[in-house]
């Protein structure tokens, strides 16, 4: 079993109570940070349980996809869609500090958990709501996963007008706008959480995936309403040997030590390339020169003769290279998380402080595991309480 890195006591949520309504991605990573830093999260989920559980890898019933993401919250059953089960729902959120939810617009509300009840019940509590376009808006009811909003951000085009010869837009399967609204989401809770220090009252967050994505493609958010000009730079790789490469002479500095390890000291000299400038206008023909050195050399050296300049300089490693990659990433910034099934690994939350304060949870617990602890902890609901809510199918068919 891991070991924890930090104790629980001493890590900055501890104490802070969290309920997670949230499936899929941006939400439940929002909530596995905040479990990282020691809050208790409860995990509300439908009898039928996150649809993350049955997403590859799976081992022997267990999701390594969900475990990635809920490692260290308590799993909870409730069926909102029965009376009891929203009963039992809003008497955790009048226990709770933060809800956390990512349903469409709207859908909180008919469950019986929107702000207009819930700050009612429990005028501390600070609600953060995630979704494709937000809460309000012409958009709010289209519905949206992370490529939907990849492509209407802008985003998507963005990217492809840097590949020169890509004539439509990348396929994709990594999730940005998901990973980049939950950690906004992170964020903007604890802001509120703080403010509520000062005031004693909740807030409600609202986090819209669109809104999350138009922050990554600034520079060309800037162009849109002053023009175009042909001074960017586009950092292409470059072939090695075996696999590719990218060297990032932003600098003069960094373009003059490029040109010394690559053995052409004749680039310094010639005006397309030394003055900075031109060097931005010429800079694919920069790459295709230096690409007749890297593609003879195995990317390890190429990145070992770069860095020994100090030219910025990086072989493009596969993500399974990069786990056990104890020179790029610390053996303690990978985390051992364990479920029925055996054990996995997750990267660390991507923070660090000393000492620790934040650790991924050890665990990644089956479906309902806590139902009838937290239900007793939070509420006081007894054996004879909790039968009662079971008989109304408040954790599913009764």
């Amino acid at each position: 079993m891991k070991k924890p890195l930090v104790n629980r006591m001493s890590r900055p949520l501890d104490g802070i109570r969290v309920i997670d309504l949230t499936m899929m991605i941006a939400g439940p990573y929002c909530g596995r940070l905040l479990a990282d830093l020691g809050a208790e999260v409860v995990k509300i989920e439908p009898p039928e349980g996150d649809f993350t559980r049955l997403l590859a890898p799976v081992r022997d019933g267990c999701s390594t996809y969900f475990g990635h993401l809920n490692a260290g919250k308590k799993s909870l059953v409730l069926d909102l869609k029965s009376p009891a089960g929203r009963e039992a729902a809003q008497a955790l959120v009048a226990k709770a500090d933060v809800l956390l939810e990512n349903f469409r617009p709207g859908v909180v509300d008919r469950l019986g958990l929107g702000w207009a009840t819930t700050s009612k019940l429990n005028p501390r509590l600070v609600q953060c709501s995630i979704s494709g376009y937000g809460q309000s808006g012409p958009a709010r009811d289209r519905p949206a996963y992370a490529p939907i909003v990849h492509a209407s951000s802008g985003y998507d085009l963005a990217v492809m007008a840097l590949q020169p010869d890509q004539k439509e837009p990348q396929s994709t399967a990594v999730m940005v706008a998901d990973i980049l609204s939950g950690t906004f989401a992170f964020g903007a809770i604890q802001a509120a959480l703080l403010e509520r220090t000062r005031t004693g009252k909740g807030r409600l967050v609202d986090v819209p995936l669109i809104d999350a994505m138009l922050q990554l493609p600034l520079i060309e958010f800037q162009r849109a309403q002053f023009g175009e000009d042909d001074s960017r730079v586009a950092y292409r790789p470059v072939r090695s040997a075996d696999g590719f490469v990218v060297i990032a002479p932003i600098t003069q500095k960094n373009f003059e030590a490029m040109a010394d390890a690559a053995g052409r000291p004749d680039w310094k000299e010639r005006r397309e390339f030394a003055d900075p400038v031109e060097r931005r206008r010429n800079y694919t023909k920069l790459m295709r020169e230096l690409e007749e050195w890297t593609s003879k050399r195995p990317g390890a050296e190429i990145e070992r003769l770069m860095m020994a300049t100090g030219t910025p300089c990086a072989r493009h490693r596969t993500v399974a290279e990069v786990m056990d990659d104890r020179e790029i990433v610390p053996a303690e910034r990978i985390a051992t998380v364990h479920d029925k099934a055996g054990a996995f690994r997750v990267p660390e939350p991507p923070f660090r402080a000393d000492p620790p304060m934040a650790s991924v949870g050890a665990t990644a617990d089956s479906l309902g595991q806590h139902t009838d602890e937290v239900l007793e902890g939070w509420t006081g609901f007894d054996a004879a309480r909790r039968a009662e809510l079971r008989g109304r199918g408040a954790f599913g068919r009764a």
